[in-house]
This record gives C-alpha cells, structure tokens and sequence, in this order.
C-alpha cells in the first residue's frame, strides 16, 4: 500500500490533503529516515512517525494579478476567470486566486460571508474559465445571493463532451452529492462507486442544446438552473458523455478522432460564456459576455480539421460566442 494511503486510512482526524501535505514538508520518517513520496510503497513493517502540525492560518491577502475586467459598476463587478485560477484560498490553495487577484486592485469587497472569500457570491471550478460575478458591498452580496438562491440568475455555458449525444437538445434532472469512494468527486444518484450512496443527494437540473456535433464529440449550449459542484460535468459523465479534457469523471487525456488523436486540452472544455442578472441596486437587467478563450477556439479548430469539417460551420455555430 502507498505511504499516503495508509496514513489517511490510519489518521482518520485529518484530511487526505492535511497528510499530502505533511508529507510533502517532511513531517513524515519512515524508518528513521525522513521522506517526502507519499507514493513510496511500505511493505507491512516500517515503523513509521509523524509529526503533526497545526496548518498556518490561511488569510485573504492582496497580490498582483491581471485580471480581465468584463463589467464594473458601483456595486459589483465581473471578471473573465482563466482557466487554472482557484476562485479563494483553501486547503492547499493559499495564493495566486481570485480573491487575491481582486484585493490586489485596491477593490473595496462585501465582507459579509467567509473572510476567505470576500466579494465572492459564486463559485466556478478551477479549470472552467468565464464570466464570475462578485459583489462590493453587503447590500449588494446579500442581493445577488438571493437572486442565485431563487434561479433569477440566469448562468449560460459552452461546453464540448465526448460522442454524440442523440437528441437535439435535452435536460438533466439527476441528483447530486459526494461520491462516497472518491471524495474529490461528485456523483448522481444514477452513478456512483460500486453502488454505494452518495452523501446528502441535491436537487440539479441540466438544460442543453446541440450547437455542433463534429465526428466524435458534441459541442453543446448549456443552461444551468442549479449550481451545484461540478454540476455539467457530473450530469455529461453520467450521461457517458464526460466533458472533453475532464479526466476527473472519465473523459481520455485526448480526444481521438477517427485516426487523429488531438494534442491533449490540459484543462476542461467547459466556459461560462454568459451571465445575466439583475443590478443589485437599479433592478436594471445587465448581461454579460466572456469570449471563448483562444485555447478552446483553437482546439475547436484542430477538431474541425480532423473530422474534415470547414472551420466556417464552427464559426457560424459560435457567432455570439467568439
């Protein structure tokens, strides 16, 4: 058994990232010999110790960061996320985020919620790039929450998964909560590890349509009405069409097209392309727009030539979106 999965299994008290972590900063001896591989394979009869230690308290601090600036106003502001970016520090996470990326312009944010994550009233995952909103002050937070509370926001995706879907357009209606074998993942109801029950199972609904399908993969419009963790991707996977470049819920490193295999994406084919909702303070309707970045535009490319498609049908398909 590895290193890291045994003491995860015997420190049931800390998380497996706390014990990656000890690991990696040489708090672990196996043997009298100090080692930093929590892949490192133990026979059985090692004597092991390990030293704990309270992380380091994890604050918000300002750092500069570009950041791309979609809209800004009095109230609130959008900002086109890349992907790679983690929204606010967590375990693991203490710099290079969003919120450090916002602090580090001088921006006054609402502090109403977690200290970790001032301004933020929603969340995109790591490799999703897009549209993310954020508030300014605790009038504004509290407002947009409701709005995200009650679906009065409406949350527009594109998105590329694997196959073909057979329909032109459809809706996802599957529960969703942790999978209770990989706990770094979600599942539905529908699927989960060896059958066990996923934890605290909620409501998610799905809807997409059909903007391209190009040999072996769909290039869909998605509209989310919840936002659960990982939501597109967990419903696409559970539908055997995981989002392109998602090894996490089972899509290849590389998308194989006929006797082509793509250079591999190294992030999710997944873009919050638009997000409306209404100004905090005015009620007035603003909507707003984040490009398709140049990295999935040029995979799209790639795709195109592969399945032997012109680039213009993929053009016509993303007018709006480019």
């Amino acid at each position: 058994m590895r290193l890291d999965r045994f003491l995860a299994e015997q420190l049931a008290e800390l998380s497996r990232t706390r014990v990656q972590e000890l690991i990696e900063e040489g708090h672990v001896s196996v043997d009298g010999k100090p080692t930093r591989k929590g892949s490192l394979r133990l026979r059985g009869d090692e004597n092991i110790v390990v030293e704990i230690h309270e992380r380091p308290a994890i604050t918000a601090k300002p750092e500069s960061i570009p950041l791309e600036i979609l809209y800004e106003d009095e109230d609130v502001i959008a900002i086109n996320k890349p992907a790679g970016m983690t929204v606010h520090a967590g375990a693991g996470n203490v710099s290079g985020t969003l919120v450090n990326a916002l602090l580090g312009r001088g921006l006054a944010l609402s502090t109403g919620g977690h200290p970790l994550r001032p301004g933020i009233v929603h969340r995109l995952d790591k490799e999703t790039s897009g549209v993310i909103l954020a508030a300014k002050n605790d009038a504004a937070h509290a407002k947009l929450g409701e709005a995200f509370k009650q679906r009065a926001v409406q949350k527009t995706y594109l998105a590329l998964v694997q196959g073909v879907l057979k329909e032109k357009a459809g809706r996802i209606e599957l529960a969703i909560g942790r999978d209770p074998i990989h706990r770094t993942r979600m599942a539905t109801t529908k699927k989960s590890w060896r059958g066990a029950a996923i934890a605290n199972p909620r409501s998610a609904r799905t809807d997409w349509r059909a903007l391209a399908v190009l040999d072996g993969a769909t290039l869909v419009e998605v509209q989310l009405h919840t936002g659960r963790t990982h939501q597109i991707r967990v419903h696409f996977s559970a539908l055997k069409h995981p989002v392109v470049g998602d090894t996490l819920y089972g899509a290849p490193a590389n998308l194989c097209i006929g006797k082509t295999t793509l250079p591999e994406l190294h992030r999710n084919f997944l873009h919050a392309a638009k997000l409306g909702f209404a100004q905090p303070r005015s009620g007035a309707w603003i909507e707003v727009r984040a490009p398709l970045p140049p990295a999935l535009y040029d995979f799209l490319k790639q795709l195109c030539a592969a399945a032997g498609e012109p680039q213009s049908r993929i053009d016509a398909v993303l007018a709006g979106y480019l």
